[in-house]
């Protein structure tokens, strides 16, 4: 098995739940399953000086799709099964595990391509499993991620790999590393507490660290363009995940997608500069429209 892909490689970590047993059985649509909960990363701000920084691991943020793997298939994080060759996952282990399906720094449009199609393809070949946790081991953080080496020492398997945890250091060792990533075409970091357990939901227990805040929403709707956009989208009409407050999205957006933009329902991505006192993103920004599910 192929490990250490990318140095400090990690992810927006996500903790899944399932009421009952994933595994496919006689007459269970393959192609489904039950939809999992993950956990949500708080922001790191390292002006505040509210975290023990020696109560954390340190691992590079990259971009890829969640996915968990039920012991036979994996699954998005709505509930679908991707449609991964078997080659890909031949002798993955039989626990659960939590992760993302990547394709390197800059390249999650051909991560999402790829792992979206309905029919096993090669593309895969350039995909790795970065496996960042077990949800269901029960124990704290640092006893899963070294049960998740212990499977990686017994896997021939190249396609997966255990993504590199350290300790976070001093605040001038983490800032130093955050340049060095960010520098290097990476997102950022992500901070994990070593003696937490898994939870589903938005804690301290799983930090992100990126050069600019960023956030999720759906969209409601399009606001019609002016000028020289008349005739297209102006702005998207967004709904954020995380409270439910609505607000508009102008800036971002290339011509192409003012033509053709996000429809409604679709999630996106977009950064800000903090908030109102109304808790309204300040200078929303269009990142992308985050295609994670499979077709």
């Amino acid at each position: 098995m192929i490990r250490g892909v990318c140095a400090f490689a990690a992810a927006a970590v996500c903790v899944f739940v399932f009421a009952g047993e994933n595994v496919a059985k006689p007459g269970v649509n393959l192609l489904k399953a039950q939809k999992p909960g993950f956990s949500l990363a708080r922001e790191y701000r390292p002006e505040s000086g509210d975290f023990a920084l020696g109560e954390y691991w340190v691992s590079e943020k990259y971009d890829g799709v969640r996915a968990f793997w039920d012991g036979r298939r994996l699954v998005s994080r709505g509930g679908k099964v991707f449609a991964a060759p078997e080659w890909f996952t031949a002798g993955f282990p039989a626990a659960r595990l939590d992760g993302e399906l990547w394709a390197g720094r800059g390249k999650f449009e051909y991560a999402s391509g790829t792992v979206r199609r309905k029919k096993p393809h090669e593309g895969w070949r350039k995909i790795r499993y970065m496996v960042f946790d077990l949800p269901e081991h029960g124990g704290v953080f640092r006893e899963r991620y070294a049960k998740l080496e212990e499977y990686a020492a017994d896997s021939e398997n190249k396609y997966w790999s255990v993504v590199e945890q350290k300790a976070a250091g001093s605040s001038e060792e983490l800032e130093m590393r955050f340049a060095k990533i960010v520098g290097e075409g990476g997102e950022g970091l992500m901070l994990r507490r070593i003696e937490s357990l898994h939870r589903v939901g938005r804690s301290d227990d799983l930090l992100k660290y990126k050069p600019f805040a960023d956030a999720e929403a759906v969209v409601i709707g399009h606001n019609p363009g002016k000028g020289k956009y008349a005739g297209m989208t102006g702005s998207l009409r967004a709904r954020a995940l995380a409270d439910g407050k609505e607000f508009s999205i102008g800036s971002g957006l290339k011509d192409a997608q003012r033509k053709n933009p996000p429809p409604v329902g679709a999630t996106v991505t977009y950064k800000h500069q903090g908030f109102t006192e109304n808790g309204i993103p300040r200078f929303p920004v269009f990142l992308r429209t985050r295609n994670e599910e499979p077709e």
